[in-house]
This record gives structure tokens, C-alpha cells and sequence, in this order.
């Protein structure tokens, strides 16, 4: 016994002094604790500055208990510690190669041999030797020892056989240690350990990934002969070996289907075919015959995944065959199945393989076939990819030229048989064979108009101009014109149609075309044309190379085309006098251009693309534009004769002018296009206002304003009149610059949504019919008529009923009950027809009003200091007001934020305003005049914001710019205004300004319920110091007087305001300064004056005061002032008796705060520890958790029972403080009998001992 103590007490100094060597530094210590730590930045700093430590001070110790630590860590029972400790042992053998790599190995097997682990830390030391290995291949130094890496693969071995912890993680690291080592390592040592291991490659993916692996890695080794005496064949895909291959690929693709990733053994099976020359074999028999015949699933995926990986490793003709097979069939019957929202879609990461490749293959051969196969999927004639898909823009441009090629090639000749078209099986369960050959060809065209338009419409593609040129003119001439006769001066006319195009087609080219034309607007020039401008020039939209507008090229094009008629025939030709307005407008553009030569300006432009826009659009509609082309001619003609004028008499001018002025003509002209559905109108349109509106009248505007104002929204006679055409543009090309979508391709999925949606709509509309539309006694009285009529009607008289009449009658009255109620019928759907087109001509409406929106907000800003602007203060505001207070659905609410928007941030604040208003200053005092009065009668404050700020946007404009200060020889701040500045208002008549906002300042602090508020008032007093001057007296009275206490607060508000204000001490500075000084002192005295303060509106009125209180003292101080200050101290001293004071608060706070400019400083309370007992007693705790009293439910009068003995009585004494029991005492022991009894049940012994045996018995069976 005495000799086990000895080695125990030296075992303990040993420890003691170890431990004592590295308690020296605690933080090399902190280090191993950081590595366990779950944040991996923690972590890797950890590794980082453990090494840099171990580096600095080079301690032999130090590093041999920084490897004990970390190999003790590869087994931590925390698994975010295990890949910290293993990265910094592998870290740490790097930075110290001398180290033998063997002592670190046998050190990690003898410390986690599983032969002498205790079983329940098993997985935690197969862990730690896998990690161990991990650590030993990221030192990078595993290939210079040979020895430790037939260990670690030796090991490893030994842990595959631990799949249910281990998985395949040992097999994974023995390929990456075959990654790392040369040829005569894996030659010399591992391939006779790994024989075991590559004979049965075709047991499980790893096994067979570490063969291909040893296959790529070092082929000199595994030579046919070799392959062929461990797996029996010399080479790995063969006709016998792929139904091992198929299995072995199935049970990879079900290990990844939660990540969504293609398994690598697949793609180097796939790299092996390609290098063996046996690519058909593994193609069609082991992914088209074996993977693909297995139910939609991971097989499935994994299929489509390789199809994408293999995109870059196949040639050309390998990718034609590929894309026309099985695999891409199936892929798109997945595309058109999983376009609902809770499918897995499949799609997003094919986009990414074609991007990828795209991206990175340089051959415009690949690139076409590519391509070509994607767009050649197809469903019923509509191609699964998308129309507007973004891979293109990684074509070359040699590709993308053939591409655009194929697509024309593809339209006028569809060639439905070389098409990789399917069917799902709904739709061959549906399909009908006579109509399905002309529909496939509509949406294949359809597909390829939408894609020819996207190719131009994305600026990221590289293209060239001669291309867009050549798609602006495909597409222009098949939706106009139609081959005749072949021309070598018209391409489009030598390649004829072999199907005719329908209406819908013309409809869809006519759309995409203009569509097409705004993206042309908006192209900028091409890189190859961009270089040879200078860098800092501003860039240029909508002109080719040469500065030619793209329009014009297509205006010159189709001038070609109408001049061969027997070329090409327009599907709808001019008539006489159409053709006569086209070639008027020729020449008016060719005039346009020869005055743009001499001096190029802004509005000759405009008036270029307006010109052009309206010619082309006369091809689509000619009956609508030709009489707006008439009256834009004429326009313009006089525009340029009017600038020919200037140097005649005014005088002569006068006889000249006959009707309307050429600008009010154009902005008819403008508002007639505005109701064109098309964005690029809309543009050209606000583009050619802004050029004109130096020359708007006044006419012009009220025809903007006529248009937007709310009192004509029922009128009929408005700009937009609602037509079938109207509402068929709207519907197809409501925006031209939207591409033509079509998810078509997954119709036979949502037929059935929709037949189930339009099924649960109708059932719906019917019952709110029933439920909406009150008993039509009309039709009541008829059905009562034809009862009457075949005397079915039964009465009280002769108590007749339907059961007396024969079969001839019950069927006549059968057949005049169907005809009214189906005449009922009838007449209810008329209605609901006129309510959805009263809803709809209001929609037209709106959308029109919020583009002619786009006008005023030109104007504004291009003519702000024009005095025209002032007429759109009361027709926005009308606007507002009565969006304001109108139900208005999201297209409402936009026009109404955009009507704000304009009125209040681009007109009231801008920075340019008119000037110059002599001639109508008393019509603008009358109109503030209007507005004030406007603004007290609202009940809503945010539409009289609105109204405050169109007066003070008044008053700005008559009070005008401030005069120029006079030169002086000292400077003065700029930020400070002179008091001549200040005092200056220009054309305000301030008399009657004066009294208009003090009247407004009177209803506001007399009436109870103002739209008025303190902040519009504060924004008068410090844009208008003045007006704040005279408007001061008026707010002084009501700091006493309000009509309420809010009112009073709120004065008191306004004086502080105006009191801060510097511009407003500088005016009333001297004795007007004291004299406030006095009488704001007078006000408060009398305001505080209070009685009661227990209300919260008193409260907010009190402190309010206090805060005029405390500037009004802290100024008279500061600057010395003669003011008695004396009323208002002993006021505010008595202030204490009728307000009751808490500790802290903004009321008390700002109270001694007052006090303290006094000298009075807030009393100190000294704090008294109260005591516990009396405060048991006195306050005793409420019981949280439990029911107020008056909330439990009342027990029924039991009877009592009286306890068999003295014991249980015993058992529920009362409370230790509590000496004598009172004398109800036995009957309150006898509560809560089921305490007593549970109590009971836990002292008695015998239950106790039998709980005690089974808890024995549990740990011997575990």
C-alpha cells in the first residue's frame, strides 16, 4: 500500500511540474481551446497564430505538447473540433519538416486503436484516425515518405469496413492521396495494397472512383494487361461490364439526390469512354437503355447533369447526336412537367452548363450545334427554352450570325420532322391531328420572332450592325409585306414562304416589330464604332455608326419596298391618299435633314423621329394616323415659317395668323398619340414636347390640363375613346418593349388549372350574383304573367295547383319559363359586359392621364421660371384632393403619388420659379387668397399640406428674387441676410397677405379641429422672417386664450420658433426685441396659471410652456436684458402646488431645468432603506402566476371529513412565523387532501425498496 502512494505522489510532481512549465503562457493554452470552438473563423485564426507562436519562440516542449493536444483532438467528441485540430496538425507538420511523419502516424494509432477503445468511443477514435490521415496528406509532405503512405491507405482500409460511421469517407481520402503521389510511389508501394480495392471497383462508386482515378493518374501502371488480370477485361466500359457500370451509377445518382449534384465517378466514366473510343456504348446502353428506364428521379437527373458536363469533352458530331436523342426528349418533357411551384426544377442548372460552355469554347461550329440542339427541342412546335434566354450573349459573332440564319431559315420553312418534338401524355390523350401541324407551326414562328427581337434587345450581346439591320428588315418585311417576285436589291423577297402566314403570326410580327424599333432607340453604338470616338464623349442612343438614325434605315427600306410593288406586295396597301401623306412625310424629313446640316438642334431631331415613328405606324394602323400625319405637316411647316417671320412687322404678322398656333396643334397631335399603346410613342412624344415647350401657350397647357382634370373623368368626349381595336392593342402590345413570352410549352400541366379555375371563378360569380342582385321585380311580374297565362298560378279562391294540368300544358309552361329566364339571363350578363367595359374605358383612361403626366412634368422642369407654370397649381391640387378622397385602386394610388411627387418636389420646392409677375400680381394674390381659404375648410391635414405649400410657393413667386447686395468693401457671411434683405418682398402686398395667414392662424387656434398644423406655420416663419414679424402678435394671445390647451401648447410652440429664428431677432432687434421679451413674459405668467394638471393634454400644455420659459429666461440672461423676470420665477414656484412631481420626467425635467436659470436646484430625496418586516406585512407580494381572486372559479360546499388521527394534522403545521393556530385551524389542515396523501405514499418504505429494485434491475440488463 505504501509503495502504490510512492508512485502516485511522483506521478503527480511530474504532472505538477509539467503543467507548471506551461502555465508560464497562459495563451499558448487558449489556442487548443479555439480550435474547438464551432465559429470556423475562430478556428482558423486559431491555426494561424499557433503556428506563428511555435515558430517565435521554437520550444522543443512546447511543440512536443502541441502534437499530443492535437492528436488527442482528432477524436473530440465535438464534430466541428475534429476538422480544427486536423487542420492544424497538418498546418503544423508543413511548417515543421523536420518532424518524421511516421512518429505522427504511430501516434495516432496508438492513441486511437480501436482494439483497446472502449466501445461506446469507438466512432469518436474512427473519427480520429480518419482525421489523423487527413492531416497527414494536408502536409503536403506525404509523397516524400512512402512508408507513411502505404500506412495511411493501410488504415484506411481498415476503416472502410465502418460504413455506418465512416460512410465513404476512407475510400474518398485514399483518392486524394492518389492525386498527390507520383507514378513510382503508387507503383513501388500501393498497388499491391490497393489490389483488394481495384478488383472490386464495381462494387460501390468510391471503389470505382479510385480506380479511374489510378487509370487517369498513372496509366503506365494500369496497363490493359494489368486491368485485364484484376478485373477479368482490358477495359472498363465494354459490353459486358456496363450492367455493373449502370448499378454502380444508380446508387451514386440516389447518394446525391439531397444535394442536387452530378456524382464524379459519372463524369470520369464519361471522360474514360471518350479516351477508350467507347462513348456510343456507354451512351446508349448504359444512360439511354438502363439509366433512363428507370421511373423520374435522381437516375434521371443525374442523366440530364452528365448531358450537361459532357457539352465541352464531345465534337461536333457527338453533340448532334447527343442533342437529338433520348435524353434530351426527356429533359424537356421534365422542362414542360415541373413549371409548377412545387416541382423541382432541373432547368436553371442547364442554363448554367450551356452558359459555362459558351463561355469558354472558342469554336462558333460547337457553339451553333449547341444551340441549334437546345432551340430544336420542342413541344408541340414551341421550344422549351426560353424566347429570351441570356446564354446568348456568350455567342462569337460568327456563331451567333449562323444562328440568326437557322432562325430565318426555320421560319420560312418549318421543318417540323428535324425538330425534336414530343408530346406529354396528356396531350397525346388530347391531341387533335388535323389542327396540330398549323398550331406547331404558329408557336414555332411565334418562338422565333420573340428570339430574333431578344438577340437585339440584349445590349450584352456581341453583334455586329449589319446584323441588326438584317433582323429589323426580316422581321419588318413579313409583317408588312409578302414575296412576289425575287429582287437581288430586296433580300427578303428570294426566300419564299412554304407555309403562308396566318393572321395571328402578322399580328404577332407587327408586334414584335415595334417592340423592336424601341429596342433600336435605345441601342447604343457597337464597341468596333465606339473606339473611334473620343472616351469622354457623351454616349449616343439610337444612331448607327455613321450618326443616322436606326428608324431611318428602316424608313429607307420600306420607301424600297413600296417602290417595288411587283417585288413585294404589302398585305395592306396604301390608299391613294395614304400614299400621297408617306411620301409628304419623305419629303418633310428629307427637308428636316438638309436644315440639320446647316444647324443641328435639339427640336429638328424630334421632330425627325416623330416624323419617322408616325410614317412606320401607318403601316399597322393608316386609318387612325393618316389624319395626324395631315395636321403634323402642316404643323411643322408653320413652325419653320413662323421662325421665317421675325424680321416682319407685327402687324403683319397679325393678318397671317389664321386659326389655332402650330404649337397647340402639335400638342392635340401629341395627346392623340399618348393613347397609342406603345412606349416608344410615349417617348418620342415626351421627347418632342421637351423640344417645344420654350414655344407652349397658354391654350396648349389648358388642352394638357383639359385632359387631366378630374371633373371631366365622365365624360365621353374625352382624348381616349375605348374601341375592340383599341383593346386588342392593349392586350397584345400594351409594352413594345416587353419581349413576346410564351410558356405555352406547359399547357397540358396547367389545363387543368385552369379548367379547375375557371370552374371554381364561375361558381363563384354565380353566387355572388345571387347574393348581390336584389329580386328584379320586373321579372317578376312577367313570371308571374306566364303562370297566370297557363294557369299554373295557384290562388286562395280555387285552390288550383300544377298538379290539375296535363302534360300538353306543364310542357307550354315549361318551354315560357325557359324563355324568361333565359331572356334574364341574357340581361344580367349585358350588364355585367357594360360594368367590366365601364371598368375598363376608366383603366384607359387612367393609364392615358398617367402618361400625358409626363408632359406637365417637362414642362416643369424644362420651364420653371416660366409663368405659364403657374396654372398647374390648381389642377394638381385638384387632383390630389380628389385622389385623396376617393377608394382608388394601385393604378390610383400611382397617379396620384406621381401627381404629388410632380406638384410638391419639382414645382413648390424648385429653385427656378418665375420671376417676372408685374402684370398678375393681384391674380396671384387673388389665388392665395383662394387656397388659404381652400385649406381651412379641408377635413383631411395631408391634402391641406398640399395647399400650404402651393401658397407659400405664391408668395415666393410675388415676392421674387432678392435685390443685389451693393458692393462693399467688407464681407460679410453668406449664410447671413442684411435686414434691407430680409424686410424685402418685391410684389407682396403685405397688408393683405398679413391678414390673409392671420386669419389662417385665427382658425387654427380657434377651431377644435383644424387641418391646420404647427409645422405649416414654422415653415412660413422661417421661409418669411417678415410675415413672422407681423403674424408674432397674433400668436402671443393665444399662448393664454386658445380654445383649448392644445391650442395654447401649440402657440407657445410657434413663438419658440419664431424666437429661434436669427433672421427674426435681427428685425426686431433693439427695444421691438425687449418689448417681445416682455409681453411673452406677461403671456406665461398668465398661462401657467394652472389648477388642475392631472389631464394629459394639460400636461403636454405645461410643457410646452416651460420649454418657451426656459429660452425666454436663458436669452434674457445671456444677453442682459431689462426684463422683469420676477412674476414668472414666482409662478413657476407656485407652479409645485398644483402639479404633482415625480422623480424623473420630460414635465419635471424641463420644470428644474427652468428652476435652475433661477438658482433654485432641484431638491436631493435621501434614500431611506425601508424595512423588510413592515413591508412583509404591509405590502404583501403578489403571487405571479396565479388567478386574481375574482377570477377562480368557486368550489361547492363540500362536507367536511375529519382526519382519522393526529398525524395527518401534524403534517400541515402553518407557517413558521405564526405561533398559535387559530380556531378554525384543524378544519384548514384538512385541505388539499391530495397532497397528504401523495406525501404519504413517498414516506412509505416498502414502495421506496421496490423503486429501488427496478432501477437495479435496468442497469444489470444494460
Amino acid at each position: 500500500m505504501s509503495t502504490e502512494m510512492v508512485e502516485l505522489s511522483i506521478q503527480r510532481a511530474e504532472l505538477v511540474r509539467r503543467a507548471g512549465v506551461l502555465q508560464q503562457n497562459r495563451v499558448f493554452l487558449d489556442f487548443f481551446w479555439d480550435l474547438a470552438k464551432p465559429d470556423q473563423e475562430v478556428r482558423l485564426k486559431a491555426v494561424e497564430d499557433l503556428i506563428q507562436y511555435l515558430k517565435t519562440n521554437n520550444k522543443a516542449d512546447e511543440l512536443e505538447y502541441t502534437f499530443k493536444r492535437l492528436v488527442d483532438g482528432l477524436a473530440h467528441s465535438r464534430d466541428t473540433a475534429r476538422p480544427g485540430f486536423s487542420l492544424a496538425l497538418g498546418q503544423v507538420l508543413s511548417a515543421f519538416e523536420d518532424v518524421s511523419l511516421q512518429d505522427i502516424l504511430n501516434r495516432i494509432k496508438e492513441k486511437h486503436n480501436l482494439q483497446t477503445t472502449k466501445k461506446k468511443l469507438v466512432r469518436n477514435a474512427l473519427f480520429g484516425n480518419l482525421f489523423g490521415v487527413l492531416a497527414l496528406q494536408q502536409s503536403s509532405r506525404i509523397s516524400k515518405e512512402p512508408q507513411v503512405v502505404l500506412g495511411c491507405v493501410q488504415l484506411l482500409q481498415s476503416l472502410t469496413q465502418h460504413r455506418q460511421h465512416l460512410k465513404d469517407l476512407p475510400t474518398k481520402t485514399m483518392t486524394d492521396i492518389l492525386h498527390e503521389i507520383p507514378e513510382e510511389v503508387f507503383e513501388e508501394v500501393l498497388l499491391s495494397a490497393l489490389q483488394t480495392d481495384l478488383a472490386a471497383a464495381f462494387r460501390t462508386p468510391e471503389q470505382l472512383q479510385l480506380l479511374l482515378v489510378a487509370l487517369h493518374r498513372f496509366p503506365q501502371s494500369l496497363k490493359p494487361k494489368k486491368l485485364k488480370k484484376l478485373l477479368g477485361s482490358s477495359t472498363i466500359i465494354n459490353a459486358d461490364n456496363i450492367p455493373k457500370l449502370t448499378e454502380v451509377l444508380k446508387t451514386a445518382a440516389r447518394s446525391v439526390k439531397k444535394e442536387h449534384v452530378l456524382p464524379g465517378v459519372a463524369l470520369d466514366l464519361l471522360k474514360l469512354s471518350l479516351k477508350e473510343g467507347s462513348f456510343q456504348l456507354f451512351w446508349n446502353k448504359g444512360i439511354i437503355d438502363s439509366m433512363l428506364k428507370e421511373h423520374l428521379g435522381p437516375t434521371h437527373y443525374m442523366s440530364f447533369r452528365l448531358l450537361g458536363s459532357a457539352l465541352p469533352l464531345l465534337s461536333v458530331a457527338q453533340l448532334k447526336e447527343v442533342l437529338s436523342g433520348q435524353v434530351m426528349m426527356l429533359y424537356g418533357e421534365h422542362v414542360v412537367s415541373a413549371q409548377k411551384p412545387d416541382r423541382y426544377k432541373l432547368a436553371p442548372e442547364m442554363d448554367t452548363y450551356v452558359s459555362d460552355f459558351l463561355q469558354g469554347c472558342p469554336d462558333p461550329e460547337k457553339q451553333l450545334s449547341v444551340m441549334v440542339g437546345f432551340s430544336s427541342l420542342t413541344n408541340q412546335g414551341y421550344p422549351v427554352v426560353p424566347s429570351v434566354w441570356r446564354v446568348v450573349q456568350h455567342l462569337q459573332p460568327a456563331a451567333l450570325q449562323q444562328y440568326v440564319v437557322w432562325l430565318k431559315t426555320m421560319f420560312l420553312r418549318p421543318e417540323l420532322d428535324k425538330l425534336l418534338d414530343f408530346n406529354t401524355r396528356k396531350q397525346r390523350d388530347n391531341q387533335e391531328r388535323h389542327e396540330q401541324k398549323e398550331d406547331s407551326i404558329f408557336r414555332l414562328r411565334k418562338w422565333i420572332v420573340a428570339r430574333l427581337s431578344s438577340l437585339i434587345d440584349n445590349h450584352q450581346v456581341k453583334r455586329r450592325e449589319d446584323l441588326v439591320m438584317e433582323v429589323a428588315r426580316f422581321v419588318f418585311f413579313h409583317a408588312f409585306f409578302t414575296a412576289k417576285k425575287a429582287s437581288a436589291d430586296i433580300p427578303e423577297t428570294t426566300e419564299k414562304l412554304s407555309v403562308p402566314l396566318d393572321d395571328r403570326t402578322r399580328a404577332v410580327l407587327v408586334n414584335s416589330f415595334f417592340g423592336l424599333l424601341l429596342s433600336m432607340h435605345h441601342l447604343r453604338l457597337t464597341d468596333e464604332s465606339a473606339e473611334d470616338g473620343a472616351s469622354n464623349q457623351k454616349r449616343v442612343f439610337g444612331v448607327t455608326a455613321d450618326g443616322t438614325m436606326w428608324i431611318y434605315h428602316l424608313v429607307q427600306y420600306a420607301q424600297v419596298l413600296l417602290n417595288h410593288p411587283k417585288q413585294a406586295q404589302s398585305s395592306q396597301p396604301f390608299t391613294p391618299e395614304q400614299g400621297q401623306a408617306w411620301d409628304s412625310m419623305m419629303e418633310s424629313v428629307a427637308s428636316l435633314k438638309k436644315k440639320a446640316k446647316k444647324k443641328l438642334s435639339e427640336e429638328n431631331t424630334a421632330f425627325q423621329q416623330l416624323f419617322l415613328l408616325v410614317g412606320l405606324h401607318l403601316f399597322k394602323a393608316p386609318e387612325e394616323l393618316l389624319d395626324i400625319m395631315k395636321d403634323l405637316q402642316s404643323c411643322v411647316d408653320r413652325a419653320h415659317e413662323k421662325g421665317k417671320k421675325k424680321k416682319k412687322t407685327r402687324a403683319t404678322e397679325k393678318q397671317e395668323e389664321e386659326g389655332p398656333h402650330w404649337v397647340e396643334v402639335m400638342v392635340d397631335i401629341l395627346l392623340s398619340l399618348l393613347s397609342q399603346p406603345s412606349r416608344h410613342i410615349r417617348q418620342v412624344c415626351k421627347t418632342v414636347f421637351s423640344s417645344i415647350c420654350p414655344h407652349v401657350t397658354a391654350p396648349a397647357l389648358s388642352a394638357i390640363l383639359d385632359v387631366l382634370d378630374p371633373a371631366k373623368d365622365d365624360e365621353e368626349d374625352g382624348a381616349v375613346v375605348v374601341t375592340d381595336d383599341y383593346k386588342n392593342q392593349e392586350k397584345t402590345s400594351d409594352d413594345d418593349n416587353e419581349e413576346l413570352e410564351d410558356d405555352e410549352s406547359d399547357q397540358e400541366e396547367e389545363d387543368d388549372d385552369d379548367d379547375d379555375d375557371d370552374e371554381e371563378e364561375a361558381m363563384e360569380e354565380e353566387e355572388e350574383d345571387l347574393e348581390e342582385e336584389a329580386v328584379d321585380q320586373n321579372f317578376r311580374l312577367e313570371m308571374m304573367k306566364v303562370l297566370q297565362r297557363q294557369n299554373a298560378l295557384a290562388t286562395e279562391e280555387d285552390g288550383s295547383s300544377d298538379e290539375d294540368l296535363d302534360d300538353e300544358a306543364m310542357m307550354e309552361l315549361d318551354k315560357s319559363l325557359a324563355a324568361l329566364f333565359s331572356e334574364q339571363k341574357k340581361k344580367n350578363e349585358a350588364k355585367k359586359e357594360e360594368k367590366t367595359k365601364i371598368q375598363k374605358e376608366k383603366m384607359l383612361v387612367r393609364d392615358f392621364k398617367i402618361k400625358v403626366l409626363d408632359l406637365v412634368e417637362v414642362f416643369v422642369n424644362r420651364q420653371a421660371g416660366s409663368p405659364l407654370v403657374l396654372g398647374f397649381v390648381e389642377p394638381l391640387l385638384a387632383i390630389i384632393d380628389r385622389g385623396m378622397r376617393s377608394d382608388s385602386n394601385q393604378q390610383e394610388q400611382d397617379f396620384l403619388r406621381r401627381t404629388a411627387d410632380i406638384f410638391r418636389n419639382q414645382l413648390c420646392r424648385s429653385k427656378v420659379y418665375c420671376r417676372t409677375v408685374d402684370d398678375q400680381q393681384w391674380e396671384l394674390h387673388d389665388l392665395l387668397d383662394k387656397l388659404m381659404t381652400k385649406s381651412q375648410k379641408l377635413s383631411d391635414s395631408s391634402v391641406c399640406l398640399y395647399y400650404f405649400s402651393a401658397s407659400l410657393y405664391v408668395v415666393k413667386v410675388l415676392r421674387g428674387p432678392p435685390p443685389a447686395p451693393p458692393e462693399t468693401k467688407e464681407k460679410r457671411p453668406t449664410n447671413r441676410a442684411s435686414a434691407t434683405e430680409l424686410k424685402f418682398m418685391g410684389n407682396v402686398d403685405m397688408d393683405r397677405v398679413t391678414a390673409i395667414f392671420r386669419g389662417a392662424l385665427s382658425s387654427f387656434m380657434s377651431r377644435r379641429k383644424s387641418p391646420l398644423t404647427t409645422q405649416m406655420f414654422t415653415d412660413l416663419f422661417n421661409r418669411f422672417p417678415i410675415l413672422c414679424v407681423n403674424l408674432l402678435d397674433e400668436a402671443l394671445q393665444y399662448i393664454a386664450s386658445g380654445v383649448r390647451p392644445h391650442q395654447q401648447g401649440q402657440a407657445c410652440v410657434l413663438v419658440l420658433r419664431a424666437m429661434q429664428n436669427r433672421d427674426v431677432q435681427r428685425l426686431l432687434s433693439g427695444p421691438p426685441w425687449i418689448s417681445l421679451c416682455v409681453k411673452v413674459t406677461d403671456q406665461l405668467v398668465a398661462s401657467l396659471q394652472v389648477s388642475d394638471t392631472e389631464a394629459n393634454v394639460m400636461k403636454e400644455k405645461v410643457v410646452k410652456t416651460l420649454e418657451l420659459c426656459q429660452f425666454l429666461v436663458k436669452h434674457v440672461h445671456q444677453q442682459k436684458l431689462t426684463v422683469d423676470l420676477e412674476p414668472l420665477q414666482e409662478v413657476l414656484q407656485s407652479l409645485t402646488r398644483a402639479v404633482t412631481f415625480r422623480k424623473t420626467g420630460q414635465l419635471e425635467d424641463t420644470y428644474w431645468a427652468v428652476m435652475k436659470l433661477f438658482g433654485v436646484m432641484k431638491p436631493k430625496v435621501e434614500k431611506i432603506k425601508p424595512d423588510k418586516n413592515n413591508e412583509h406585512k404591509q405590502v404583501p407580494k403578489k403571487k405571479k402566476g396565479f388567478l386574481p381572486e375574482t377570477k377562480k372559479r368557486k368550489k361547492r360546499m363540500k362536507p367536511v371529513v375529519e382526519p382519522a388521527g393526529d398525524k395527518v394534522t401534524s403534517m400541515n403545521k402553518p407557517a413558521a412565523g405564526k405561533k398559535k393556530r387559530s380556531a378554525d385551524g384543524a378544519t384548514a389542515s384538512q385541505a388539499n387532501p391530495a397532497k397528504k396523501s401523495k406525501t404519504q405514499s413517498e414516506s412509505n418504505p416498502i414502495k421506496k425498496k421496490k423503486k429501488h429494485l427496478k432501477q437495479k434491475e435496468k442497469r444489470e440488463k444494460k
